[in-house]
């Protein structure tokens, strides 16, 4: 039997994705599912959700940016 070479996203995880990060990545999921494609818009749709940035504050461009960079890090 020929094992899958290809890594699974969920096997490079070092720790379970906290309840925030799956709040988030749902909204942003939802976001794409309704053909949300740019980043304003995007913003946008985590505001109108009611989930704030990490730091408590609105979603900015900026924040959403740096937080995504916290989260691949």
């Amino acid at each position: 039997m020929q094992q899958d070479r290809y890594l699974q996203p969920h096997q490079a995880r070092e720790r379970a994705p906290t309840t925030y990060e799956d709040l988030l990545g749902d909204a942003i999921e939802r976001a794409f599912a309704d053909g949300v494609q740019d980043l304003a818009a995007l913003v946008e749709r985590l505001n109108d959700s009611g989930l704030a940035s990490p730091g408590g504050q609105p979603w900015t461009e900026d924040n959403y940016r740096q937080a995504m960079a916290k989260l691949a890090a």
